[in-house]
């Protein structure tokens, strides 16, 4: 993670660089199969996954907050595009991503 407000981070994770550790390797992200199980128990298996939410958080962002491609890809992507992008392109977007979650959070408070 490569952020002037990691402490910020630390202490609202206390763990370490990931926000959904693993329970038994807590240097490792959370399993796709946790995920899965979440959803079912809160009632939305077989009509959304961990990914559908990664969709739906990127059309709310891009369609109803208008928040540029990159801003919102860069937070919710798994890496870079490309090897290019990957080696180039070390924009982080921090101060916009902070905004932007802050918005989307408001949105979504809005709709319940």
């Amino acid at each position: 993670m490569m952020s002037s407000n990691i402490s910020l981070f630390f202490e609202m994770n206390g763990r370490g660089d990931l926000l959904f550790p693993s329970m038994n390797r807590p240097k490792k992200p959370m399993s796709d199969a946790t995920v899965i199980r979440a959803i079912s128990r809160m009632g939305y298996k077989y009509k959304m996954t961990g990914h559908g939410f990664r969709a739906l958080a990127m059309t709310i962002i891009m369609e109803k907050l208008n928040y540029r491609y990159e801003v919102a890809d860069r937070q919710l992507a798994h890496s870079k595009k490309n090897k290019i992008a990957a080696a180039y392109d070390c924009s982080e977007f921090l101060p916009d991503r902070k905004k932007m979650m802050q918005n989307y959070a408001d949105y979504i408070e809005k709709l319940m």
